[in-house]
């Protein structure tokens, strides 16, 4: 007969030891998206009022029909003569704020009819 080894619980010890560092890099990860995600969608939102404000209609309300609503609440858009700027603040995987705020631009000439 063999004899129990003492470090038979070592696998399980360093697993629970290992979860939190785990998560962590998860929600690093799953954040990294998210703010990805924001710049593609604040530079589609620009490009939308940029085309608005080129035909006259109103770059806010372009930009913001081209967000999602999580996105919508950390809105500024900026017109100005011949580029729209549109800034999104991401809104954070733990917490439920926002993380930081990315910004887009986009440039369309006026449409003169």
């Amino acid at each position: 007969m063999s004899r129990p080894s003492r470090c038979g619980g070592q696998a399980s010890v360093e697993t629970v030891a290992l979860l939190p560092l785990v998560v962590l890099v998860a929600a690093l990860l799953w954040q990294a998206l998210l703010v990805g995600q924001a710049a593609s969608l604040a530079g589609s939102a620009a490009r939308g009022a940029a085309r608005a404000q080129a035909v006259g209609a109103d770059p806010a309300a372009a930009a913001r029909a081209a967000l999602p609503a999580r996105l919508r609440r950390g809105l500024a858009v900026r017109p100005r003569e011949s580029e729209v700027r549109v800034r999104v603040r991401v809104p954070a995987v733990v917490g439920g704020g926002s993380v930081l705020a990315v910004s887009a631009r986009a440039h369309l000439q006026r449409q003169v009819p």
